[in-house]
């Protein structure tokens, strides 16, 4: 039988921290999503996410797009607690990137390609100690970064990625893979590389999930072994 040992005061801290950050996220999401759709009915359309922003500040400010003055002054309303959510975030992440360079654990974990502090610091908060698990596989399974196998006529088939598992690691771990691969792609990995190999037969995001379930097993190998990172396949990607 093995035993999870109780979380820290430290762990408990940023397990909070992130919470309250990803609270706050959702909710500019939901303030962003429903600025767009309420200008969209008034002939001002733009893409989704936090990118477009600017541009419906730009929008709603210019007194030649036509927007009448009660328009103008909600979509003001909008943008005022938007920003005051942008700001609450950013104190958020940098208080996470404070305690990120105070910690050996998440210094030693952000030697890895693709781990920022940020991710580092979900590890510390939200991962049990690494001795919970048997293996670094039983790790990625746990983060539901393990594919489900299917077995037929003696032929073993993988299938997707579970659902269940611990999704604000496993989130930032596959948006990790995926800063990886971006980079990779503008340096061409070396051409009987893994990465190349899986980004010539496979579509990006799935990719990003075998990455992410590499990095899950290196965290482990990492936090068991106290090392830093090591494996020149996926820093060579």
């Amino acid at each position: 039988m093995r035993f999870v040992v109780p979380k820290t005061e430290s762990q408990q801290a940023c397990s909070m921290l992130f919470r309250t950050r990803d609270l706050f996220v959702r909710q500019r999401t939901q303030l962003i999503n429903a600025l767009r759709a309420y200008l969209a009915e008034h002939g001002v359309i733009a893409p989704q996410g936090i990118a477009s922003l600017a541009l419906l500040a730009e929008i709603v400010e210019d007194h030649d797009a036509g927007l009448d003055l009660i328009v103008v002054e909600t979509a003001r309303l909008y943008l005022e607690q938007i920003g005051v959510l942008s700001s609450r975030i950013a104190s958020l992440e940098k208080a996470l990137r404070s305690e990120a360079k105070r910690s050996q654990g998440t210094a030693r974990l952000m030697s890895m390609p693709g781990m920022g502090p940020i991710t580092a610091m979900a590890v510390e908060a939200f991962a049990p100690t690494m001795v919970t698990f048997r293996r670094g596989r039983d790790f990625a399974a746990w983060l539901g970064l393990v594919p489900k196998q299917h077995s037929s006529g003696g032929k073993q088939v993988l299938g997707r990625t579970s659902k269940m598992g611990q999704r604000d690691i496993s989130l930032l771990l596959i948006i990790g893979a995926m800063t990886v691969i971006r980079w990779a792609c503008r340096k061409a990995p070396p051409e009987h590389s893994w990465l190349a190999r899986m980004l010539a037969r496979k579509p990006r995001m799935l990719v990003a999930i075998a990455l992410a379930n590499k990095m899950a097993r290196s965290v482990w190998a990492m936090m068991t072994k106290n090392e830093d990172y090591k494996d020149s396949a996926l820093a060579a990607a």
